[in-house]
């Protein structure tokens, strides 16, 4: 399992000139190999073929771009492959539906970073003072220099490190993303899952989750965080464009930006690891975020709570950790009764379940995550089976959670009982 992690570099004034440098030339590198990729006909290979032909010709370009002696090989190498990276890329979204171009050249504020391919650095990770190291990156301008690495967690043990991307974002700061390979953690046998180590989760806006265990976790309060963002953007927009003052001011946004986005990361990696952690199996809707976007209703929210990539997070904690992670069908797991299989049509803001047919009554997110969580079950092939009562004929009243007594009661789990109540209700 390939994964990055990535640390807060801290160079000096010099360094960061010649990390500028080294960054600047590596662009323009892209931009003259995207230049002669273009040149190449279709019919001379495959979009690989083409771009391996134009970095087999970075030797010949050393000896009129002398600029390019002083950087580190694999740097070059790596920066003339991402074409066909980039291009892999925009193939597959066009197959998912949109509309989309073929590459640009980069711009300056556009191109951030560059890689070091398994040579080209080393890192010291007892150097400096406590979780402090000095990262060695060779050929930066023509020198080896050591830049200072914040190392807030330490490496996992016997780890090689991969390759190390140099990164400059829009604040300023450098960072280094060292990638690295290990085994992922061996998932039980589906067959030898206890259904309580099991649950399943409900995606929300009122609430970020409300699971199958009953769990409500709240979603992140960012209420200030947008506040200040809308002053300093009002800020940014009465500076005269590309001034010192709009650069300072652009500055001040982006760091505001960051934040609000290591906030929303911070949160969503703690909810998966604490999943993964607790869990054996882990269930969720696979919800189509694309479509939920395109609606006018609820946007912003939608977007601002971010579902695609906490499931992201959460099946990278799943394989860390050895937790199954499954998505499951999401049609109907709100309109669907847990304890009969009546659908039930709910507005938005009605946020009870209260099932028609046999009486069960709870909070709707509640309902859905039981849904989940038996979906989940069935795809996986776990084996359950419950001895509560809860289906039942004729409701005489309910309780908030887990039982409705009745006049006759059949055992939950029963499919044969769903199928008819459900039948018998559309009848």
């Amino acid at each position: 399992m390939d994964y990055a992690l990535k640390y807060r570099l801290f160079p000096d004034s010099q360094q960061r000139e010649q990390l500028d440098w080294v960054r600047d030339t590596v662009r323009q590198l892209y931009n003259h190999s995207l230049h002669r990729y273009n040149r190449i006909p279709e019919t001379e290979g495959t979009v690989k073929q083409r771009v391996t032909q134009v970095r087999d010709e970075i030797p010949d370009l050393k000896d009129w771009w002398t600029d390019l002696t002083n950087i580190y090989s694999t740097v070059l190498q790596q920066a003339v492959e991402q074409i066909a990276t980039n291009i892999e890329n925009l193939g597959k979204l066009r197959q998912k539906g949109y509309s989309v171009g073929s590459l640009n050249w980069k711009a300056p504020h556009e191109y951030r970073s560059f890689t070091y391919r398994q040579r080209g650095f080393e890192l010291d990770e007892k150097s400096g003072p406590n979780r402090r190291g000095l990262l060695t990156l060779k050929k930066v301008n023509g020198d080896n220099i050591d830049v200072p690495i914040r190392l807030h967690r330490p490496l996992p043990d016997d780890v090689d490190v991969k390759h190390v991307t140099v990164k400059k974002d829009q604040t300023g700061a450098w960072y280094a993303c060292l990638n690295i390979e290990q085994d992922a953690a061996e998932k039980p046998d589906p067959g030898e899952i206890d259904t309580e180590y099991t649950v399943g989760l409900d995606l929300g806006i009122t609430n970020f989750i409300h699971d199958s265990d009953g769990r409500q976790i709240s979603r992140l309060d960012l209420s200030s965080d947008r506040e200040r963002l809308e002053r300093e953007q009002r800020k940014l927009s009465r500076k005269e464009h590309r001034s010192n003052n709009w650069e300072k001011q652009r500055q001040t946004v982006a760091e505001v930006h960051k934040r609000m986005r290591q906030k929303k990361l911070d949160f969503k990696h703690k909810v998966a690891a604490f999943y993964t952690s607790e869990f054996d199996a882990v269930f969720v809707e696979d919800l189509n975020v694309k479509s939920l976007l395109e609606d006018d209703k609820n946007g912003r929210n939608t977007h601002e709570v971010g579902w695609r990539a906490f499931i992201t997070i959460l099946k990278h904690h799943g394989n860390k950790r050895g937790c199954h992670v499954v998505e499951v069908d999401p049609e109907d797991t709100t309109k669907e009764c847990n304890q009969c299989g009546v659908k039930t049509e709910k507005p938005l803001w009605v946020r009870e379940h209260s099932c028609p047919s046999c009486g069960f009554e709870t909070d709707r997110d509640y309902n859905a995550a039981l849904n989940v969580w038996e979906r989940g079950l069935r795809k996986i092939g776990v084996v359950h089976s419950e001895a509560t009562p809860a289906e039942t004929g004729t409701a005489v009243d309910t309780d908030a959670i887990h039982e409705v007594s009745a006049s006759s009661v059949v055992e939950t789990g029963s499919p044969c009982l769903k199928e008819r109540t459900a039948i018998a209700v559309s009848e």
